[in-house]
């Protein structure tokens, strides 16, 4: 039976994979030291599979690095400082930790010889260059090059994530082992935390639900790529094995969406229809970051949760939590 050592996994990206590992008859070691404000959540909150299957450390995954060498078939990198946008400008260097997190992966790797390490990357690592109002368009694969000139990523996360992918470029030419990364864009889905742009409008907008003005934070013109964490869980289970030594992959849709565009759906899902405009002293990152998908097509893959099936379900999501909240009061 094949085993899996997934670092970060009581994180919302690493909640769902694990779930998909153990019913697809994986072992699982998960190591998350459970840092606050990451959005991570302790396996008895969220973790149902009975049996011993799944092993839990509660620890900074170096200092599981430096415990006794075993075997894994799979090795899916998650650990990372991460927060929302307020989280990314404030505690850059905290972020900047992730440095280190990543250096002692490969090292470790290139002792270990997992069959195939997954490298958790970031669509922040792409150029800002190419993000602008002036100068913007869908952002493919091969817009991060390291044999041409390197463009300037988002902040100390994005420099991160590319030079994590460098690493794994020296990790696999140098020590011929197997490792790819995939660059999720702005993943949403009903457990995340309230620290995300995305389950956070939902939950204001249920607040507000009346109001005649509501606001989102920047101008509300920027654009993001929301992917339904259910398609990038599967899009990874589909391509593990397919995609190139060293390769990297989008997790996107290709649809782009403004913050004013995304609370104007919700706000009508919830059941009217107020003004939106944006609160210009609160951060608002790049203009435009959303995905090219031709590589991902031609891998098969096709987002099965739409944007509005997505925030149909995190309202419904959210509603049963104010619902138990009352219930117990």
């Amino acid at each position: 039976m094949a085993r899996a050592l997934v670092t970060g996994g009581c994180g919302f990206v690493g909640r769902h994979l694990i779930r998909r590992l153990l019913a697809e008859g994986l072992d699982i070691v998960c190591v998350d030291q459970l840092v606050e404000g990451t959005g991570a959540r302790h396996p008895e909150l969220w973790q149902r599979f009975p049996g011993s299957r799944f092993t839990f450390f509660e620890e900074d995954c170096r200092a599981f690095f430096c415990r006794p060498l075993e075997h894994f078939d799979y090795v899916f990198h998650l650990a990372a400082l991460v927060g929302g946008r307020v989280t990314l400008e404030a505690r850059t260097l905290d972020v900047a930790e992730d440095l280190a997190v990543d250096t002692e992966l490969w090292k470790w790797a290139a002792h270990a010889k997992p069959g195939c390490v997954v490298f958790f990357s970031s669509s922040a690592a792409y150029p800002i260059s190419l993000q602008t109002v002036a100068n913007h368009r869908l952002l493919s694969e091969d817009m991060i090059s390291f044999q041409a000139a390197i463009g300037v990523p988002d902040l100390s996360y994005g420099w991160a994530k590319l030079t994590g992918e460098y690493l794994m470029k020296l990790y696999v030419e140098r020590y011929g082992n197997r490792a790819i990364s995939y660059r999720p864009f702005s993943g949403f889905g009903e457990d995340q935390d309230l620290a995300y742009p995305f389950p956070a409008i939902c939950r204001r907008l249920l607040d507000e639900r009346g109001a005649a003005e509501v606001f989102v934070w920047g101008s509300g013109r920027q654009c993001r790529d929301f992917i339904h964490i259910d398609d990038c869980i599967d899009f990874i289970w589909q391509t593990k094995e397919l995609l190139p030594d060293g390769a990297s992959l989008n997790l996107s849709t290709g649809r782009a969406t403004s913050f004013m565009e995304l609370a104007g759906i919700i706000a009508r899902q919830i059941g009217w229809n107020p003004v939106v405009n944006g609160r210009c002293d609160r951060p608002e990152g790049v203009f435009y970051r959303c995905g090219d998908t031709a590589l991902q097509r031609s891998y098969g893959l096709t987002p099965r949760v739409s944007l509005e099936e997505g925030i149909a379900r995190m309202l419904e999501h959210l509603r049963m939590e104010q619902d138990q909240y009352a219930i117990a009061i």
